[in-house]
């Protein structure tokens, strides 16, 4: 390709809106243009890119055993409404109504299509399968974000395994770990597999690969002495244990005129700090209302509230359902003596006394509170989120809190689907087993935006040379000078006979400009063809990404280029 041929509307400013770094860069450097919040074209350039990163999934899929499929986007709304998740994916599922009036969905995942498939399975001898496709998928994110690492539209290379037993699904499952590794190896990115939730998937294990970086929407905890990690959403931690003192025989009711916040009473004269309030919630879960409880200073992961009930409907109440259950507002609210509404507390709660908490009525609190003595709970759970610092669960060291990107999901599904649709295989008995399933997801553009965000500097994209659009730029200092452009088109021409990806740039523009575009850009490695040093019988090679910049005679420039490709 020629560079001035080619459509690469590289701009020299940032987007006005765009906040993380590979946002920042993809549009500045002509791979994509946002159409609307959460879709983008892709230009020439990205299309490139997502070719290779396409690639590499499939030779690491079919390295496994994986077989290709392409399933249809368009679902009719049956598939979901037998698997139940069509209440459950809510509002981030798009639906509409064909001219039949008949209820279809934009795919978020294809679980339930696979699973329909899968029926056609007749015996334990059909099994292990692995079944892949890469494919488009759509959510209605609610706030799109990052270019493309969170849109509305976007491309997923989504895997399923079909075993007979759980330790057939244990050996896919690692299979899969294995060449999941191998991919983010290839593609340039270290990523931390972590423990994490399986939200609407359902399932049991679920691991996901997570990429450190401050444009990452999860927060990954981490242990660096024995190695643990975990999603926030899934993570715990060591409770450090508190003094409370001498316990109280009984709960004394206090005035607290104005207090409304965890902040306000513990600066309240005759308060107590975070660690020692009690912290109440009410939660709306299947239409029915929930005490939710916490320590003071810990806030609540919403996920894991979800996870450890098991609800499908589950939102925050309203003020005045809050007022309706315990007869005062936000502020004030507690669990001492409720007994029409279950409570759900934190573990981090348990064995706590001299506690302070809402009297449910406005303005006032109680303290000495014993929580296993004055509160009936009906359930305790892990419900708290980690903070920076505390001590590893396995090991006791200091835990550390990060942003990420999560670059791929897998899960141990079992027979949720399997038992919705009636997927069963004859063992070697002859009797009916149940298929037991795993899925594994890895959205494209999501990592090829985890690259950048771990591959650039100053001047722009600095990309691995196996998912790079062109590996070499061959760039001509002056076209006007007889015999420069010759000898870069005859370079050109060897470049790519030899196997070589190479983009020359022929432009009638300066030296400076085809420089700093070709940085911007993120091409592994730059040829410069000059006059002088034409004279000479050399040009000028450059390592994108180390900066370094050799003489090398123009005979050999081939064999050079391809020595640094290939190490």
């Amino acid at each position: 390709m020629r560079w001035s041929q080619a459509f690469i509307p590289t701009l020299r400013d940032d987007p006005a809106d765009a906040e993380a770094i590979s946002h920042r860069l993809l549009v500045r450097g002509g791979y994509i243009r946002q159409l609307m919040a959460g879709a983008y074209s892709q230009l020439p350039l990205m299309i490139r890119v997502r070719s290779k990163v396409a690639k590499v999934i499939r030779e690491e899929m079919d390295r496994i055993g994986g077989q290709e499929f392409l399933l249809p986007a368009l679902h009719p709304a049956e598939v979901w409404q037998k698997s139940g998740r069509w209440e459950i994916m809510g509002d981030e599922m798009f639906r509409l109504r064909d001219r039949k009036d008949a209820d279809l969905a934009l795919g978020m995942t294809h679980e339930e299509i696979f699973g329909t498939l899968s029926l056609e399975l007749r015996s334990y001898r059909d099994l292990p399968q692995f079944w892949y496709q890469i494919q488009t998928k759509f959510r209605d994110e609610p706030r799109p974000k990052g270019g493309v690492l969170r849109t509305r539209e976007f491309t997923m290379k989504d895997s399923y395994s079909f075993d007979i037993d759980p330790a057939g699904l244990d050996a896919s499952f690692q299979r899969h770990y294995e060449a999941y590794e191998r991919i983010f190896a290839r593609l340039g990115l270290d990523a931390v597999p972590v423990e994490a939730s399986s939200g609407a998937m359902g399932g049991s294990d679920s691991i996901e690969f997570m990429v450190r970086s401050d444009s990452g929407e999860d927060e990954v905890v981490f242990c660096r002495s024995c190695g643990y990690a975990a999603n926030m959403e899934r993570a715990t931690s060591r409770v450090e244990d508190i003094d409370d003192g001498v316990e109280h025989a009984g709960v004394e009711k206090f005035a607290t005129p104005g207090v409304r916040t965890i902040g306000d009473l513990a600066d309240f004269d005759g308060g107590a700090p975070g660690d020692h309030q009690i912290k109440t919630l009410v939660y709306i879960l299947e239409g029915e209302p929930r005490l939710v409880l916490l320590r003071g200073d810990h806030p609540l992961v919403e996920q894991k509230l979800q996870d450890g009930t098991g609800a499908i409907e589950f939102r925050p109440a309203h003020p005045e359902e809050i007022r309706a259950a315990l007869g005062a507002d936000p502020g004030s609210l507690g669990a001492v003596g409720v007994k029409h509404i279950p409570i759900l507390a934190d573990l981090a709660l348990a064995g706590r006394y001299n506690m302070v908490t809402g009297a449910n009525d406005d303005d006032f609190h109680l303290r000495g509170v014993n929580v296993e003595r004055d509160i009936e709970v009906s359930k305790w759970l892990d419900l708290r989120e980690i903070s920076d610092g505390e001590s590893c669960f396995t090991c006791g060291s200091s835990l550390e809190v990060f942003k990420a990107i999560e670059v791929g999901h897998i899960f141990k599904l079992g027979t949720k689907y399997a038992d919705a649709f009636g997927i069963n295989v004859l063992d070697e008995a002859g009797e009916a087993q149940t298929v037991i399933m795993g899925s594994y997801g890895i959205g494209l553009e999501r990592n090829i935006a985890a690259v950048v965000e771990t591959h650039h500097d100053e001047k722009g994209i600095v990309w691995p040379v196996a998912i790079a659009p062109y590996s070499v730029a061959i760039t001509v200092l002056r076209t006007d000078v007889p015999g420069s452009l010759e000898a870069g088109e005859r370079l050109y021409e060897q470049c790519w006979n030899a196997g070589l990806e190479t983009i020359l740039d022929d432009r009638d523009d300066r030296p400076g400009v085809k420089f700093a575009d070709a940085e911007l850009v993120g091409i592994p490695f730059r040829v410069t063809v000059g006059p002088r040093g034409l004279e000479s019988g050399v040009v000028e090679v450059q390592d994108r990404a180390s900066g370094v910049t050799e003489a090398v005679a123009l005979e050999g420039a081939v064999a050079h280029l391809s020595a640094l490709i290939q190490r």
